[in-house]
């Protein structure tokens, strides 16, 4: 069991339920006596929410369309009568309509869907890409979070947006949350940096709020930065931090 003064640090862990019974009790009482734990909890929580959301996949609305043009385009054949010597009936004939209407529609649903197959497959290939994509986000930012050693630090930027920095020395790796991050502008955007005592390393670009795992390892820095870059980012920073905060040692 952490004391009282680690448990600021269960906020990522928390998040992800990955506290034990024990903890998960303590720190739900201490959430009620502390603002800024709640406040980043409610941040993880939003964040592993968006990235799991990712995973979802949905039919192209366009599909339903296709197969009904592809109905309404096939040439209806003339009804099939009954063998000589049979009477026929009006029932008969409604019956071997409906028959050869389901096999056209069949027909035709098999051709629009052969014909849009390709374009299916490939843009399957992407949604599935980008699900793998996410939850490889999604289980990295949680065992920075949930790490035994995970510590954070919290800050707030040169334009009032409260940020934190949670990092693990056993998992080499660190996340940044921000929350209240303006819009960086047309052909600008966010990009963090690390402090290697001094020399400044890229490690990734903020598109919004949120969490969001920065790029490289930490055994070498002492700081986390974020600067305004023009978009794509930047090789070294153009621009005065606008937040700069030393990582636990």
């Amino acid at each position: 069991m952490k004391h009282d003064g680690e448990l600021h640090t269960l906020t990522g862990a928390y998040a992800l339920h990955a506290l034990a019974p024990a903890e998960h009790e303590v720190f739900e009482a201490h959430l009620a006596d502390c603002p800024s734990c709640l406040q980043e909890v409610a941040e993880f929580s939003a964040t592993a929410a968006r990235l799991a959301g990712a995973a979802t996949l949905a039919p192209p609305p366009q599909m339903k369309g296709a197969v009904l043009d592809g109905i309404d385009s096939v040439r209806q054949l003339p009804p099939l009568l009954p063998s000589v010597g049979r009477p026929i009936t009006f029932a008969a004939v409604l019956r071997r309509r409906a028959t050869v209407l389901a096999i056209a529609a069949s027909l035709a649903t098999a051709a629009v869907l052969g014909g849009v197959s390709i374009m299916q497959n490939q843009r399957t290939e992407e949604a599935l890409q980008q699900v793998q994509a996410s939850e490889r986000s999604l289980q990295d930012l949680s065992a920075v979070m949930s790490a035994p050693d995970a510590r954070t630090v919290r800050g707030r930027t040169a334009t009032g947006a409260t940020t934190s920095v949670v990092s693990s020395r056993a998992q080499n790796r660190a996340v940044f949350v921000g929350a209240g991050l303006p819009d960086p502008g047309a052909g600008r955007t966010y990009q963090l940096w690390f402090d290697d005592h001094g020399t400044m390393r890229p490690a990734g670009l903020v598109a919004h709020d949120g969490a969001t795992l920065l790029q490289g390892g930490i055994q070498n820095a002492s700081g986390v930065g974020l600067t305004l870059e023009p978009e794509g980012g930047s090789v070294r920073p153009t621009t005065r931090p606008l937040l700069l905060m030393a990582l636990p040692a």
